[in-house]
């Protein structure tokens, strides 16, 4: 599958913005889908995932109940909805998927073998 990042942009901190990712194909629903970030000299970090089973969620510490993701199958559509964006939460975020991949704890980079290219989230203070 072939993955589309996009909704990064300049916001002020306490502000919001919707990360969307779309994927291409007709087996988007048997994907699990997940974020991560890459801040400026620092290693890419998990922020989000959704299963494709049961749509069962995992959030990094740092995000939890300020981020939330969720899946459009229909659209084949992953999204990430952020809210109370602080300036530690600048970076380049990008979707990643992996086929039949059961999510039963918070995963790692190498957990997914779909990328996309990544938008910029850049929170102003």
């Amino acid at each position: 599958v072939q993955l589309q990042a996009s909704g990064g942009g300049l916001v002020q901190a306490g502000g919001s913005l919707r990360l969307s990712c779309a994927a291409s194909g007709r087996t988007f629903s048997s994907y699990s889908m997940g974020w991560f970030r890459q801040a400026p000299g620092k290693e890419r970090e998990f922020v989000a995932t959704i299963s494709w089973t049961n749509g069962r969620t995992y959030y990094a510490d740092s995000v939890k109940g300020r981020f939330t993701i969720s899946r459009d199958n229909a659209k084949n559509t992953v999204y990430l909805q952020m809210n109370s964006l602080k300036p530690e939460d600048t970076a380049v975020y990008y979707c990643a998927g992996r086929r039949w991949y059961e999510v039963v704890a918070p995963p790692k980079q190498a957990d997914f073998n779909s990328w996309g290219q990544g938008t910029q989230v850049t929170v102003s203070s």
